[in-house]
């Protein structure tokens, strides 16, 4: 039997391996790019960029930015602004960078007036001639000026709302800067507020959302959602409309509302990340949701943007590239900056690529394991037929909607760090020295 058992091993040992046939990559080749991370998306984009038609609605000029332009409601759709940005003048707003706080905040605007904050949290207004009108800060006494950063604005009702990363809601005189009241939110408040018919909606701590009422601020109702360690400062606001509100949590998850009662309508999860991306565990919802009749567009930092059906919640397309600033749907199509710093078109039908254009990556090209930080870009928002983008590299661009190709561009001292808005056919936008810059 041993003598047996041996020949049966000396045989096996005799047959040859058999070699498959074709090119041999390494493992790492395979499944990673020159960026650093697997391409998924590349099975559902042809590679081609398309120059497709658009319909834009119409330029109109607008008095008024009082919130972010997810909710229809508020929603300036085109606005109207010159074909070639020049500056007009900058205007100190407070503090800006520091290590340990940076400006976070978008801008808002109404009566002639621009509301920023700062890095410090103090809050300007800044008139249309760049004279600055009043200041408050809504950091408490008892706290310092770097312990915490961050916030959002929005205008409505005659109140100008506050959010700060002391964990406040506070409202705001918006001619003098009197504070009328404030509410602790019991955790951060860095997400940005969305006003509508006497309430004001926002998420605290990227998991609970609350309902307050902008007279007084008293509590309407509160809803939990699942808490995630892994946020980014400055959450999406919160999406409106007559019937709902749609809120997002740091876990990735939307929740849907009815609007006055809080009795919750549905929720869903922006689920999927783009396997091989240190980044994409990052599960926030940053491409702020955007309604668009029944449809609402949102996006994550993990890849992964979505079409959902306003009423029901239901999924009606995913595309692999995730949204770091908000979105923008317009003419049948959608606008927004990926998780590769790419500026794409989307078909709002299917969710699939026409074009992208790329945009400033990492700000040091040294070994690919070596990189310390990449550009951000705020925006786009359609505006004077073109989509605008903000870019801390220290440039605001203008590109073709239709083709994706670059149609001007203009310095910004400082690099921006918010999304431009529009008023009265000026421009906008705060930038990292703590400024206020106009353009024309």
């Amino acid at each position: 039997m041993a003598g047996l058992a041996g020949l049966v091993l000396l045989g096996a040992c005799g047959e040859r391996e058999v070699v498959l046939p074709g090119e041999r990559l390494g493992v790492r080749e395979v499944l990673q790019s020159e960026e650093g991370f697997i391409d998924q998306s590349e099975a559902l984009n042809d590679g081609v960029n398309r120059a497709e038609a658009i319909s834009l609605p119409a330029m109109s000029t607008n008095g008024s930015w009082p919130q972010a332009a997810g909710s229809p409601l508020f929603r300036v759709d085109h606005a109207r602004l010159s074909s070639s940005l020049t500056p007009v003048w900058s205007a100190n707003i407070g503090q800006g960078d520091k290590r340990r706080v940076r400006i976070s905040t978008d801008p808002v605007g109404d009566a002639g007036r621009i509301f920023t904050m700062d890095s410090a949290s103090t809050v300007t207004a800044t008139g249309t001639d760049g004279t600055t009108l009043w200041q408050a800060s809504v950091a408490p006494a008892r706290d310092g000026v770097g312990d915490a950063g961050g916030g959002g604005l929005a205008v409505g009702g005659g109140r100008l709302f506050v959010t700060s990363g002391f964990g406040t809601l506070t409202a705001l005189d918006p001619a003098t800067g009197a504070e009328i009241w404030q509410q602790k939110l019991e955790a951060t408040g860095t997400g940005t507020p969305s006003y509508h018919d006497g309430i004001v909606y926002v998420v605290s701590g990227d998991s609970t959302a609350w309902a307050l009422e902008a007279d007084t601020g008293r509590i309407r109702w509160q809803l939990d959602g699942f808490a995630d360690i892994t946020n980014v400062s400055g959450g999406p606001a919160p999406v409106v409309s007559d019937k709902q509100v749609v809120f997002s949590f740091g876990s990735n998850e939307l929740q849907s509302t009815f609007r006055e009662g809080g009795i919750r309508l549905w929720s869903t999860s922006l689920a999927g990340q783009r396997q091989g991306s240190v980044a994409a565990t990052v599960s926030d919802v940053t491409g702020d949701p955007m309604q668009v009749g029944n449809v609402i567009y949102a996006g994550t930092h993990s890849g992964r943007t979505m079409a959902l059906n306003a009423d029901s919640g239901e999924r009606l397309w995913t595309a692999r590239d995730g949204a770091l600033d908000g979105l923008w749907a317009t003419g049948g199509s959608v606008f927004f900056v990926s998780d590769r710093n790419e500026l794409l078109r989307l078909d709002a039908s299917d969710g699939s690529r026409i074009w992208s254009t790329p945009l400033p990556g990492y700000t040091r090209e040294n070994r690919p394991r070596k990189r310390k930080a990449i550009h951000a870009h705020y925006g786009p928002i359609l505006a004077g037929g073109r989509l605008i983008v903000a870019s801390s590299d220290g440039q605001i661009r203008s590109f073709d909607p239709v083709s994706g190709a670059l149609a001007g561009s203009v310095a910004i001292p400082g690099g921006a760090k918010s999304r431009p808005i529009v008023m009265g056919g000026v421009l906008y936008v705060v930038s990292g020295n703590g400024q206020l810059h106009a353009f024309r």
